[in-house]
């Protein structure tokens, strides 16, 4: 089965082709700016003014035609709702015009999904970090179920707000690694609440120092000890509470090096294996998309023309129907 999969929740513009596991192609335009962070009517006007021709490269390095396309699914849940709504406009004009079965999948779950698709792992613990969602997961019975969240801000826009005011731009998380590695370490607040983490008045406080004159490398530094601590703490409470020994990061802030140090150590003192997604698919992309729309398409799902998006639908909502 050739499934064409459209991603567009947020910054990326993506189009995918698998046939059943294998991956024909992957194509990505991503939304950037110099100042400032992501303003989600620009990033809907992008996605829409890219759509076109990233689908056709996305078909042509597949060496094929939308005619050879069985399935097309696309991003419907959550993100930013003009975004979500250029995908799902573009995604349902191509099903249309050619007749073709379409299925809106859950962003979050996609990316689940295809970390058990790019590891080896079977039955593990999920952390997935990304811009929006901090949150630990693992599979129970037919549900995703949440073991710990942010209370507030997902870390990699807590980790973009910190960097929009230093002026680094969006996204700001990869230029913080590199600054963080001339830095020293100034104490800040450490806030786990059970299960749970907070990370908006961290960052309010790092803010604060920074006006007050310390050093952005020092805080960047600080920044990324303090909140990769709290995510590994909660984590390995999950892999005890669950006893399960396989943990997988997946998400955009996986492909940060030092948060990676952190729990291969946590799992290595643990006897637990770690996995994380290839960096390349690690954050948004089309190819998770294209892979979960042939995984629920075969269950028995298909939706109508008529599909609307949903911004807000949790992970743990979703049935798990395709096991």
């Amino acid at each position: 089965m050739k499934c064409l999969g459209i991603e567009g929740t947020a910054h990326t513009f993506g189009a995918a082709i698998m046939d059943n596991k294998k991956i024909l192609s992957d194509i990505r335009d991503s939304y950037k700016t110099k100042k400032g962070g992501i303003i989600p009517n620009d990033a809907a006007n992008h996605h829409r003014k890219v759509a076109d021709k990233v689908i056709k490269q996305a078909l042509k390095q597949a060496k094929l035609t939308i005619k050879d396309i069985n399935l097309i699914s696309f991003s419907q849940s959550p993100g930013l709702a003009p975004c979500l709504i250029a995908t799902r406009d573009k995604a349902v004009e191509i099903a249309k015009k050619n007749k073709i079965p379409i299925i809106g999948i859950n962003h979050c779950i996609s990316h689940l999904t295809s970390g058990l698709l790019f590891t080896k792992a079977t039955n593990p613990v999920f952390i997935f970090v990304s811009g929006a969602n901090t949150q630990i997961i693992s599979l129970e019975g037919n549900k995703f179920r949440i073991f710990g969240e942010s209370l507030d801000i997902g870390l990699g826009n807590a980790l973009d707000k910190f960097g929009r005011e230093i002026n680094l731009g969006f996204p700001a998380g990869p230029k913080m690694e590199s600054l963080a590695k001339k830095g020293k370490y100034i104490p800040l607040t450490y806030t786990v609440k059970g299960m749970d983490l907070a990370f908006s008045g961290i960052i309010t406080e790092a803010i604060t120092k920074f006006k007050k004159g310390e050093k952005k490398q020092d805080l960047c530094y600080s920044l990324q000890e303090t909140l990769f601590a709290m995510l590994t703490e909660v984590s390995e409470r999950a892999l005890a509470h669950t006893q399960k020994n396989e943990l997988v990061l997946i998400g955009g802030v996986a492909a940060n090096k030092r948060l990676c140090n952190m729990l291969k150590i946590m799992c290595k003192e643990r006897k637990a294996k770690f996995f994380n997604v290839p960096l390349k698919y690690a954050g948004d992309n089309a190819v998770m998309i294209a892979y979960q729309g042939i995984l629920e398409y075969k269950s028995g799902k298909e939706d109508n023309y008529n599909i609307d998006i949903i911004p807000n639908l949790r992970t743990d909502e979703v049935m798990v129907t395709w096991k």
